[in-house]
């Protein structure tokens, strides 16, 4: 029987080397598996109106691969998981490309899919890594919106930040379609809940 670690795999992908979707799935099957989720996250061509030709991605690479190493461990602490392989590319990702893959395996569906919305989450609000839009008009760096969410969630400690009132909840580990926070331009966080959007990377 391997370890917890050795059925974990974190790859940082240099430029111009697509992700392999079957190359991740197949390194969580498993006979005892009867799940296996994935997300993919892929370059779109617009956002909020703008037309996007691709995104551009950095990172640190030691640190992220540190940090994603313990996303997968805290996921594995919190559901009976099988295996775990996580992979993200940096440099330019085209429209309709993947920028980051998640496959998960478990005896049950209900582990694998609470763990990869987990692993995307924490992924986004917390690795080092950094994404430029490159619009048809130019060039931007974006915040994932999960980072800022957290920023916002350390600054409630104090019930204050940046000078406004905040009020945020802590999004349940557990549950597939948590709480969610969203910012109006008060800075005022408002609480709702549903489902994710598309499976698109923000």
């Amino acid at each position: 029987m391997m370890a917890a670690e050795e059925k974990t795999l974190v790859e940082i992908l240099e430029e111009h080397n697509p992700i392999d979707l079957a190359k991740y799935i197949n390194y969580v099957s498993a006979p005892q598996a009867g799940a296996i989720a994935t997300f993919s996250g892929t370059t779109r061509d617009t956002f909020e109106g703008k037309v996007v030709l691709e995104l551009r991605y950095e990172a640190y690479t030691p640190m992220a691969i540190r940090y994603l190493k313990s996303i997968c461990s805290s996921a594995r602490s919190s559901w009976n998981l099988h295996s775990i392989a996580v992979a993200h590319r940096l440099g330019p990702v085209p429209v309709g490309e993947t920028s980051v893959f998640i496959a998960i395996s478990s005896v049950h569906r209900i582990d694998a899919l609470d763990a990869c919305k987990y692993v995307i989450d924490e992924l986004k609000a917390t690795v080092p890594i950094w994404k430029k839009e490159v619009l048809a008009n130019g060039e931007v760096w974006k915040e994932n919106s999960e980072f800022l969410e957290r920023r916002l969630e350390l600054g409630k400690k104090d019930g204050d930040c940046c000078g406004k009132k905040v009020e945020a909840e802590v999004h349940d580990k557990k549950g597939c379609c948590g709480t969610k926070v969203k910012v109006n331009e008060e800075g005022i966080a408002n609480n709702s809940t549903g489902h994710e959007g598309s499976g698109e990377v923000e």
